[in-house]
């Protein structure tokens, strides 16, 4: 890479934020960091910002901002606090690429205010897709920006696209790991705690993401993110279930041809494919061995125990804004369950009854979305309780 590409990492105290700081870290002569935000985690903040020296950092919690600040004016940092103050610096112009690992629907609006200025985006918000993807892909083309996916199963079927992007995709295949509990039923889900679900067997990621994962959500949310990433219907997306992690998607072509992308579970490594493509860069990471893994499995995805996965695809049939309503249930409930307000499967069944509940609007703007996204969050949380 001739010059360094400078980054605006949004969410950079989450898992995705310090694995794309190690990125960062390990190829100082590829990458500079001039945007660091977080919502809360101030301390993780200032130590980022030191160690990194980021022209500005924007934190989110206002109550946070003065902490910061004194931190960090005497090192020539700029702090600012506060949603505007996000959606605003992610339109300076040293900026070359937006890395979005906020969580949840929080991505959204500064992604929209980085796209409007031209910024290319590594996108680990899945739910910025999931909310509003027809928005979104049809405002990255009109301003001609480029969405890398971060996701390591949506990186996969990119990675497999490389070089054959003229070519038409038959089918795509979105592997799942199947979570912490892959085999079980409904009966033997009753009284899953949450140091269980958050137990996952492969990947190390925020607790958000990792009950996604248990309830299968996340696959279903992914499988909404892959429809516009790729321009697909949803009878071209299949979900299969491989415990081994080593297999991240595949992308089979219409003459039958089958490319798939492999390598150990690290999520280091779609971030910086992400943020170098076209390009690869040597890293120092774990290499797969096949003798290490003789045996790689697959299986069908079980629906009915697992039902965020069905209603993900209802939703993506319904368009609309439905899958906004089905996301921010989706919010409410692992937040509830996170705070032992509601058992495990009542996940799944509430963000169903959600999606019965409220109103459908067939052509969604902007607007449009922010009134679902809270109308739905209010309908979740009075069937919490």
């Amino acid at each position: 890479m001739s010059q360094k590409k400078k980054i605006a990492i949004l969410g950079s105290t989450g898992s995705i934020g310090t694995q794309t700081l190690e990125v960062v870290e390990a190829n100082l002569d590829a990458f500079e960091v001039i945007v660091l935000t977080a919502q809360s985690n101030a301390d993780l903040l200032i130590e980022q910002s030191i160690k990194f020296k980021p022209n500005t950092v924007v934190i989110g919690d206002e109550s946070k901002y003065k902490k910061v600040e004194d931190a960090l004016w005497k090192h020539d940092i700029k702090t600012y606090c506060g949603e505007d103050a996000l959606v605003d610096i992610v339109q300076m112009q040293d900026i070359d690429i937006v890395l979005t690992a906020l969580v949840g629907y929080a991505g959204l609006k500064p992604t929209i205010s980085a796209i409007n200025a031209g910024k290319n985006i590594a996108l680990a918000n899945k739910e910025t897709l999931v909310v509003a993807g027809e928005l979104i892909t049809n405002l990255a083309k009109s301003k001609g920006v480029n969405i890398y996916p971060v996701d390591s199963e949506h990186s996969a079927i990119f990675q497999c696209l490389v070089g054959e992007f003229h070519n038409p995709i038959e089918k795509i295949y979105l592997t799942a790991s199947g979570g912490p509990f892959r085999g079980k039923k409904r009966q033997d889900l009753l009284e899953i705690t949450k140091v269980q679900a958050l137990n996952h067997p492969n990947w190390e990621m925020g607790a958000k993401i990792t009950i996604d994962s248990a309830t299968m959500m996340n696959k279903g949310l992914e499988v909404i993110e892959a429809k516009w990433l790729f321009g697909l219907k949803s009878s071209q997306i299949d979900v299969i279930v491989h415990p081994q992690s080593i297999v991240h998607s595949l992308v089979q072509f219409t003459d039958g041809s089958i490319k798939a992308q492999m390598g150990l579970p690290d999520m280091k490594l779609p971030i910086q494919f992400a943020l170098t493509y076209p390009n690869r860069l040597k890293t120092d990471f774990e290499r797969f061995n096949f003798m290490d893994y003789p045996q790689l499995t697959f299986e069908q995805p079980d629906l009915k125990t697992f039902t965020n996965l069905a209603l993900a695809y209802q939703a993506m049939e319904k368009g609309g804004n439905a899958a906004c309503v089905i996301n921010a249930a989706n919010e409410v409930t692992v937040e509830a369950f996170l705070n032992d307000k509601i058992k495990f499967l009542d996940i799944a069944d509430i963000n169903a009854k959600t999606l019965q509940l409220a109103s459908f609007v067939e052509k969604p703007t902007y607007e449009d979305f922010v009134m679902s996204n809270t109308e739905a969050r209010q309908i979740a949380v009075d069937i919490v309780g």
